[in-house]
C-alpha cells in the first residue's frame, strides 16, 4: 500500500448538481437539527435567524456539508407527520441553498416524499437512517440523481434498540448493504455513500467493534460516513452526558478517520475539521 493511502480510502467521486467532486480527503458534515427533541441539540434553532447563523458558523468552520433534519432519529422519538417534516425543512432549505450556494444540502429523512420535495426545493443529497425502509426510496432517488446516504438499521425508531443480536455482526451489516446497493443499482443508480449505523440497533460493545473493523466496509467500494457525534456509547461508557462528550467524539473520530471514514457526521464542525488536519499530517 503507498504511503498516501495508509489512511484514507481511494479517491471517491460525488456527483454535486452535475457536477463531480473529487473526494480526495475526509470531509465534515454538520448536523442542524429542525427539531425539538433531538437528543442533543433539539429545539436550539427554534427559529430561520439561527438555522442560517448556524448553518454559516458551520461553513465558516470548514463544513463541505450541512444535514438538516426536520424528524428525530433518537430512539423513541415523537412521531412526526410528513407535513409537519415538510414544514420544518423546506424554507430552510432554500434559505440556505441562496445564502451559500456552494455548499451540500443533505436532508436527514427515511420518507421519499420528503427526499423528491427536498431535492426540488435545492437539497443535494439525502441521509436515510432507516436503510431505505420506504419501499418508494429506489425509484425516488435513481429518478432524482442525487447522492444517497444508506445506512444499516434494523426496526423502527420504538424497537431498533431490542434488535441487536446478530449471527455475525460484521458480516450481518455489510450482506445488508450490499443487498441494499443492489436494489439501487437495479434502478440504475450508483450515487451510494455507506453509513454502518453506529448507535442504531446495535450495543454499546457492538458499536465499539464496528468502529475497532471499519476497514472491513472498504469491501462495499463506496465512500464511508460514520456519525458518532456525542451518542449515548461515549457519554454512557464515560459517565458523562452528552453535553460533556466533545472530547470522547473527537477520539473516536479520529480513530474512524484514521479507519478510513470519507465522511464525519457531528456536531462538532471545527474539532472535526481539526481532526482531519492533524491525521492528514500522519498521511504525508
Amino acid at each position: 500500500m503507498a504511503a498516501k493511502d495508509k489512511f484514507f480510502y481511494p479517491k471517491k467521486t460525488l456527483k454535486i448538481r452535475g457536477k463531480v467532486v473529487e473526494l480526495s480527503e475526509p470531509w465534515v458534515m454538520g448536523i442542524i437539527n429542525l427539531t425539538p427533541d433531538s437528543f442533543y441539540d433539539g429545539g436550539r434553532l427554534a427559529s430561520e435567524k439561527l438555522i442560517l447563523e448556524k448553518a454559516k458558523t458551520y461553513v465558516n468552520q470548514g463544513a463541505q456539508i450541512l444535514d438538516l433534519g426536520a424528524y428525530s432519529t433518537r430512539p423513541h422519538a415523537k412521531v412526526v407527520s410528513e407535513d409537519e417534516e415538510a414544514d420544518r425543512l423546506l424554507s430552510p432549505i432554500q434559505k440556505i441553498r441562496n445564502a451559500f450556494p456552494d455548499v451540500v444540502i443533505s436532508v436527514d429523512t427515511f420518507r421519499s416524499g420528503i427526499a423528491q420535495v427536498a431535492v426540488d426545493q435545492g437539497a443535494d443529497m439525502i441521509n436515510d437512517v432507516s436503510g431505505c425502509a420506504d419501499e418508494k426510496m429506489v425509484q425516488t432517488i435513481a429518478a432524482l440523481g442525487v447522492h444517497y446516504v444508506l445506512m444499516h438499521s434494523r426496526g423502527n425508531l420504538e424497537t431498533m434498540q431490542t434488535l441487536t443480536e446478530y449471527d455475525n455482526l460484521l458480516l450481518d451489516i455489510l450482506k445488508f448493504i450490499e443487498s441494499q446497493i443492489r436494489k439501487f443499482n437495479l434502478a440504475g443508480h450508483n450515487d451510494i455513500i455507506v453509513d454502518p449505523g453506529i448507535g442504531f440497533a446495535k450495543t454499546i460493545g457492538q458499536n465499539y467493534e464496528i468502529l475497532k473493523n471499519l476497514e472491513y466496509f472498504k469491501a462495499l467500494k463506496h465512500p464511508l460516513l460514520v456519525g458518532v457525534s456525542r451518542k449515548s456509547f461515549i457519554y454512557k461508557t464515560l459517565g458523562i452526558t452528552s453535553g460533556e462528550a466533545l472530547n470522547g467524539t473527537t477520539v473516536l473520530n479520529s480513530v474512524a478517520l484514521l479507519k478510513g471514514a470519507s465522511i464525519l457526521r457531528v456536531h462538532d464542525v471545527k474539532e472535526a475539521r481539526e481532526a482531519v488536519e492533524l491525521i492528514k499530517r500522519l498521511n504525508c
